[in-house]
C-alpha cells in the first residue's frame, strides 16, 4: 500500500501570522483524496523523531541551541523564520515523516512525505527555511540499520541541495546529485558528487535532455539500493523564485523519468516535496500531485 506522511501540524501558523511556505500541505492531500488517487488509509501521521536519530547527523551543540530557542535573531533570520516550540516540534515530525516513509518504501517500493526536502540544513546550522535535514537523517538511519548500502539522492529542486551535499561529502555510500539554477539561491554552492547548474530560463527540452543524459549513468555507476528524491516544483516557469522555464507537463515528465528508473531497476524510492512558489496555489498543488498520480499508476 502506497504510504504518505502527512500531519495537520505541517501547516502550523508562525508567530507573525504567516504560514510556511503556503497552504499546499493541506490542499495537496485533500486534492489527492478528492480525485481518488489515494484513500485515507494511504496517509499516516508521523511520530516525533527520536533525538538519537537526529544526533546521527546534527551537531549536539546546534541541536541544544535550536531546541532551547537559543539561536540569535540573526541565526533565525538566516533560517527563514522566527522560532518557537511549535515550530521545532513541527520540524521533528517532518523529519520522522521522511524516516518512516523511507521504511515504507522498503516495504512497498515507493513512499512520500507531503512535506520535507529540507536540503539547506547543515549539520551545525539552519538555512533557507530548513532547520534540520530530513533526507540526511533518513539516509543515515537506513545505512545504520543495514537497510541500504548505497544511497542516491536525486535533488531536482531549483535550489542546490547544499546542506545534504556538505553532510555527505566524505561518505562514499551516499551519492548526491543536484540539478539546480546556476544563479539561484544559495549564492555559495557546496560540491555535490555531481552538480548540473542550469542557465536562466532553461526549458523542458534542455532540462529533460540533461536529466536523461546523467541520471541513468549515475544509477549504473553508483548502483544504489535506495533513492531519495527531492521533487520541488519551483522549476516551473510560473514560479516566483525559480528562474527556470519548465511547463507543468515538463515537470511531470521529469518525475516520470525518475520513477521509471526506480521501477526498472527495482530501487525503493522515498520522495520529499521541496519547494514551489508559483503565484497560483492551484499550479503548485497540481504539479506536486502529478508525482503521486504517477506513483499510484506505476506501482499500485
Amino acid at each position: 500500500m502506497f504510504k504518505i506522511a502527512w500531519a495537520k501540524t505541517y501547516n502550523h501558523p508562525l508567530p507573525d501570522g504567516h504560514r510556511f511556505p503556503m497552504e499546499k500541505y493541506d490542499l495537496l492531500p485533500d486534492q489527492l483524496l478528492y480525485e481518488g488517487t489515494i484513500r485515507p488509509e494511504n496517509l499516516f501521521t508521523p511520530d516525533i523523531l527520536p533525538e538519537e536519530k537526529l544526533l546521527k547527523i546534527h551537531d549536539s551543540n546546534y541541536w541544544q541551541q535550536l531546541s532551547n530557542l537559543e539561536l540569535s535573531p540573526k541565526q533565525q533570520r538566516v533560517s527563514g523564520f522566527p522560532h518557537n516550540k511549535a515550530l521545532i516540534e513541527r520540524e521533528l515530525q517532518i523529519m520522522q515523516g521522511t524516516l518512516q516513509a523511507a521504511q515504507y518504501a522498503l516495504q512497498f517500493g515507493a513512499a512520500c512525505n507531503i512535506a520535507g526536502g529540507t536540503h539547506h540544513a547543515f549539520a551545525n546550522r539552519a538555512e533557507g527555511f530548513c532547520l534540520l535535514n530530513d533526507i540526511a537523517i533518513a539516509a543515515q538511519h537506513l545505512l545504520d540499520e543495514g537497510k541500504a548500502k548505497r544511497i542516491l539522492v536525486v535533488d531536482l529542486d531549483v535550489h542546490q541541495g547544499n546542506g545534504t551535499a556538505k553532510i555527505f561529502e566524505n561518505d562514499e555510500r551516499v551519492f548526491t546529485f543536484s540539478m539546480h539554477g546556476k544563479d539561484n539561491y544559495p549564492l555559495h554552492k557546496e560540491q555535490s558528487d555531481l552538480d548540473i547548474p542550469l542557465e536562466y530560463q532553461t526549458n523542458d527540452k534542455t532540462y529533460l535532455n540533461l536529466l536523461s543524459a546523467h541520471l541513468p549513468r549515475i544509477v549504473d555507476q553508483h548502483e544504489p539500493d535506495f533513492i531519495f528524491y527531492q521533487s520541488g516544483v519551483d522549476v516551473l516557469a510560473s514560479d516566483k523564485l525559480g528562474k527556470l522555464a519548465l511547463s507543468k507537463e515538463g515537470c511531470k515528465q521529469r518525475d516520470e523519468m525518475v520513477l521509471d528508473l526506480c521501477a526498472k531497476n527495482a530501487i525503493p524510492m522515498c520522495a520529499s516535496m521541496g519547494g514551489g512558489y508559483s503565484e497560483r496555489i492551484s499550479d503548485i498543488v497540481d504539479a506536486h500531485a502529478n508525482l503521486y498520480r504517477l506513483i499510484a499508476e506505476k506501482w499500485f
